[in-house]
């Protein structure tokens, strides 16, 4: 359909679809290949490490990753399909977490050290991966976006309010770019959601 045709483009918060819980994929076909090629082209142009279907407008249980965010470490590549955070390891750690759908905002967040993640790869094959460092805080990262859990919803009381007001101006830019017309209003963006989850999952 039309709306899978279109390229892909961050969406920031708070748009709607970055608090929508994502379905499963149930095919791999062209059009997805084709989505994911967007989606790793348009994080590794914004010097990203991560980015999650839902970021880009899209309703699916879909990350792809690179820790060092450069194309040519294919070795770091990660394109995982309907990804699940099977286990957790090695205790906790707080680091300092950005998020390509929030600009300029950076703020600690705590997660467990070693995840192991269980998805599919574009092959179809089902892959297990045991992750630490920088691997798992990222795909912690995009696994909660799929769930529309965002960073900011981890922060302490007390780091939550060191970015309310860049939220609160966020918030507001958003409102007003949808009173303009330059974002759709809520409802048609929940049914175009639902129109492209009947397509694929």
């Amino acid at each position: 359909m039309s709306w899978e045709l279109a390229p892909v483009q961050i969406v920031k918060y708070p748009h709607p679809t970055l608090r929508h819980k994502s379905k499963p994929l149930r095919r791999i076909d062209s059009g997805l290949k084709q989505m994911v090629d967007e989606m790793l082209d348009l994080m590794y142009a914004h010097k990203g490490i991560g980015l999650a279907a839902n970021q880009v407008d899209l309703p699916y249980r879909l990350i792809v990753m690179n820790a060092q965010s450069d194309p040519k470490a294919k070795q770091d590549e990660h394109v995982l399909i309907n990804p699940v955070v099977l286990q957790q390891k090695g205790g906790t750690e707080e680091k300092e977490e950005g998020c390509l759908s929030f600009p300029e905002l950076y703020a600690p967040v705590r997660r467990p050290v070693t995840v192991v993640v269980g998805a599919y790869d574009l092959s179809g094959l089902e892959v297990n991966l045991e992750l630490s460092g920088l691997h798992a805080r990222a795909v912690q990262h995009e696994c909660d976006h799929l769930d529309g859990v965002l960073f900011i919803d981890r922060l302490s009381p007390a780091n939550f309010l060191k970015v309310k007001r860049d939220l609160e101006d966020m918030e507001l830019a958003f409102s007003g770019q949808q009173q303009r017309g330059q974002i759709p209003e809520d409802r048609l963006i929940a049914a175009r959601l639902s129109a492209l989850e009947v397509a694929r999952t």
